[in-house]
């Protein structure tokens, strides 16, 4: 083969390299946004649960208070046991949704994090094909040099 055939496939090899890397790098994107979705989906997932636990909340409030009422007991604060076990109710809702909100959330520092190291990894294959691509045009620049100075073909 000749010199300058062999710089020709090495530069077409540097081009192919370079387009594989774009490639890489936008795959890392699309995924990346993926992930950027399933986010979404998770926080509104966690904010739907969080809606529904307090929605079963003032549901077995009124069943509570009315069950009560129909027993004849003080729902207007001085049957203590009453209060008491209302008020137990309602820290047990509140400490629901407050778990369901940290495990949200936790869910989409997560997914976030995941996103931004696709990115990262996207970046970096770009990186590492642009400078094999870079690395092949030096090799095959001084290879024809060192055969073009030597004068063979």
């Amino acid at each position: 083969m000749s010199a300058e055939a062999g710089l020709i496939l090495a530069l077409v090899g540097a081009s192919y390299q370079r387009s594989a890397g774009k490639a890489q790098q936008k795959s890392a994107y699309l995924n990346a946004y993926n992930i950027e979705t399933q986010k979404k989906i998770s926080d509104t997932e966690a904010k739907q649960r969080s809606n529904d636990r307090m929605e079963q909340y003032r549901s077995n409030l009124s069943a509570n208070i009315a069950s009560f009422a129909a027993m004849g007991r003080d729902i207007g604060g001085a049957d203590r046991s009453v209060g008491a076990f209302l008020d137990r109710q309602k820290q047990i809702a509140t400490d629901d949704v407050a778990r369901s909100d940290f495990m949200g959330m936790a869910q989409g520092m997560k997914l976030q994090q995941q996103a931004a190291a696709t990115r990262i990894e996207g970046r970096a294959r770009k990186v590492a094909a642009d400078i094999g691509a870079f690395t092949t045009v030096v090799n095959a620049i001084n290879s024809y040099s060192q055969t073009k100075g030597s004068g063979s073909t």
